[in-house]
């Protein structure tokens, strides 16, 4: 073979090389971009907090208006020594609201950045309403550290959590009411067993609201009170 053959070989080689390399690239980034914009999708709220001007209240209540107010659903039954907080959360239904997607509601001690444990919670649907945790909630203390404490707790090596949010599944089961009851401090409580305690003021709980997503991704956070 002459060296002018050999030379075509080679650079026809080489170019084959090329292309294939450019190829490559561009079959890498386009899929980065796609899963960049399958991200940003994914991730982007179908609406604001402006969209559902959300409002909260809560206040000590005695056992026969915590009764009243969240019939037919069992209020919690406080005793001596015992604070019982009565909280309402209202907003306007979004338009368009997605399909699957959900709210919870946390009350959330500032001073020692922890929720109750128990809550009781009724609604406009009282089928769409529940107490519990996920983790949404540690997606949410996680973003905004104003949320410090709503999700789970690393004590002792291991992760645990005490804490329940109410648990909204519909844009329509507005308005909210839920109920808990706060408990002295005993002394010798586990770490791992500690709740917000009494005796508090109201101006000591926050109350936030929470959009998420149909996959569990957290929209956004927004504080109604204090």
């Amino acid at each position: 073979m002459s060296m002018s053959n050999r030379h075509m070989l080679c650079c026809t080689a080489d170019m084959k090389r090329r292309t294939g390399l450019t190829l490559s690239v561009a079959i890498l980034l386009a899929g980065t971009a796609g899963v960049a914009g399958w991200r940003w999708r994914h991730n982007r709220p179908p609406y604001g907090p402006d969209a559902l001007s959300a409002q909260a209240t809560l206040q000590l209540v005695d056992q026969a208006i915590a009764d009243a107010a969240l019939k037919p659903v069992n209020a919690i039954v406080a005793g001596d020594g015992d604070q019982m907080f009565l909280g309402r959360v209202t907003w306007t239904r979004p338009p368009n609201p997605q399909n699957h997607s959900s709210f919870r509601i946390v009350l959330l001690d500032k001073r020692s950045h922890l929720m109750p444990s128990f809550l009781a919670v009724t609604s406009a649907q009282p089928d769409r309403v529940t107490a519990g945790s996920d983790e949404s909630l540690d997606i949410a203390q996680q973003r905004y550290p104003w949320l410090q404490g709503i999700g789970t707790r690393k004590i002792n090596g291991s992760f645990t959590s005490t804490g329940t949010a109410v648990c909204v599944w519909s844009a329509d089961a507005s308005p909210v009411t839920f109920q808990t009851v706060l408990h002295p401090a005993h002394p010798g409580t586990l770490p791992e067993q500690t709740m917000p305690t009494a005796p508090t003021a109201t101006e000591d709980l926050l109350i936030a609201l929470i959009s998420v997503g149909p996959d569990g991704q957290v929209y956004w956070a927004q504080r109604l009170l204090h």
